[in-house]
């Protein structure tokens, strides 16, 4: 039940869209009807405003950062609890990440999970959470391609909790992972066929 219970609270969290909350408040309309028609931030780029888009990705970031330390605040299970993958901080990682890719607000249509996958790797062990910073950031810098540079990381931080020590992160890391993965399937085919647009250059 406190398993189910910090998972519903890491839903909640990771649903709000603030890709969509700050460009209406911007005055720039509905960051869904452009682009990728997402609301992450590398579609708020889109709309002009890199002030936007780095709050939104700090925002998303801090939500999933948010919904496994308050997991952890509200569910303390004992150690020996805590060393199970079906914990609070993995279930509310989870739903953190489901929340933000499938919001019930809006119609289970939202964002592919990266930021916050970010932060709930900081949020599960510093050492992921730095590892996804790094590999996300330095493909990022490398390929300027940002669904290259996200998937990346996803996969990173998955294979970093199995040789850093975290096994029992791995399960739920290979989740996000997957469900990061297929969201980006429409860009894994234009991956192949060089036609992903880089950051910075239109299509």
């Amino acid at each position: 039940m406190e398993s189910l219970l910090a998972a519903l609270l890491g839903y909640l969290l990771g649903s709000i869209p603030f890709g969509l909350l700050l460009t209406r408040m911007a005055g720039l309309g509905d960051v869904r009807q452009q682009g990728s028609g997402n609301i992450g931030a590398t579609n708020v780029l889109r709309t002009g405003s890199k002030w936007l888009a780095a709050a939104t990705l700090v925002l998303d970031l801090l939500k999933g950062l948010a919904a496994v330390l308050l997991a952890r605040d509200f569910f303390p299970y004992p150690a020996a609890v805590q060393s199970i993958w079906w914990g609070a901080a993995p279930a509310a990682a989870l739903g953190a990440v489901l929340g933000h890719c499938f919001p019930v607000w809006l119609g289970f249509k939202g964002g592919k999970g990266v930021a916050t996958n970010a932060g709930v790797a900081f949020g599960l062990a510093l050492p992921l959470g730095l590892t996804y910073a790094f590999v996300w950031i330095g493909m990022l810098a490398l390929t300027r391609i940002s669904s290259l540079a996200g998937m990346s990381a996803v996969v990173c931080a998955a294979i970093a909790a199995a040789l850093f020590g975290y096994p029992v992160y791995v399960p739920v890391l290979v989740a996000i992972a997957v469900i990061v993965l297929w969201l980006h399937r429409a860009n894994i085919g234009r991956l192949l066929r060089g036609e992903e647009p880089r950051v910075g250059k239109s299509k």
